[in-house]
């Protein structure tokens, strides 16, 4: 791979470790309802496991309540299943067409829970964004040796990847600082 492959792979392989963060974070509830909390969760639908998002519609009629409306109304059942099976904590309730899901305030245990939880999940975030990293300036070497750049290319490369990662990192810990900041509001 030449200089500019391995910054471009790095930085995209990097990028998907950040949306994979994002993604666990915005399924960590806060007290508020958002379709970001139901979205995610895998229902038995004909025998395959399919994302809630894919087969309902899913909104926010009011600040604390969740509405689950399937475009097919036999998979409601199914969906009511996946929902109890999930670990949102969350008992649905239907009317034969729509599910409703009243998200209750958090106590101060579960919130001190869940900011341990997304601690880990950005932990997680950084050991993948550090594992790039690693990849990147293996393959920079590996390069080097072949003779495709020089050694102070190389030097200047793995300081790229080096200042990428910080970046990075400092786009996760933003994150998490915000999450954060939303779990421990009242």
């Amino acid at each position: 791979m030449d200089y500019d492959e391995i910054l471009i792979d790095a930085d995209d392989r990097m990028d998907k470790a950040i949306e994979v963060f994002r993604n666990e974070l915005r399924g960590m509830r806060t007290g508020r309802a958002h379709p970001g909390l139901v979205e995610p969760i895998r229902v038995d639908y004909y025998g395959s496991p399919t994302p809630l998002k894919q087969i309902a519609a899913i909104s926010v009629p009011e600040a604390d309540q969740i509405m689950i409306k399937p475009f097919d109304v036999s998979a409601l059942g199914d969906i009511e299943k996946g929902i109890l099976k999930s670990d949102l904590g969350i008992t649905p309730s239907s009317d034969g067409k729509i599910l409703r899901l009243t998200v209750p305030p958090l106590s101060e245990e579960r919130r001190k829970k869940l900011v341990a939880r997304a601690k880990e999940v950005a932990e997680e975030a950084r050991v993948a964004i550090r594992n790039v990293r690693r990849d990147a300036n293996k393959s920079a070497e590996t390069s080097q040796k072949e003779g495709l750049f020089s050694e102070d290319d190389l030097k200047r490369l793995k300081d790229e990847i080096q200042g990428t990662t910080k970046q990075k990192e400092g786009e996760v810990d933003g994150e998490l600082s915000r999450k954060t900041e939303e779990l421990l509001e009242v």
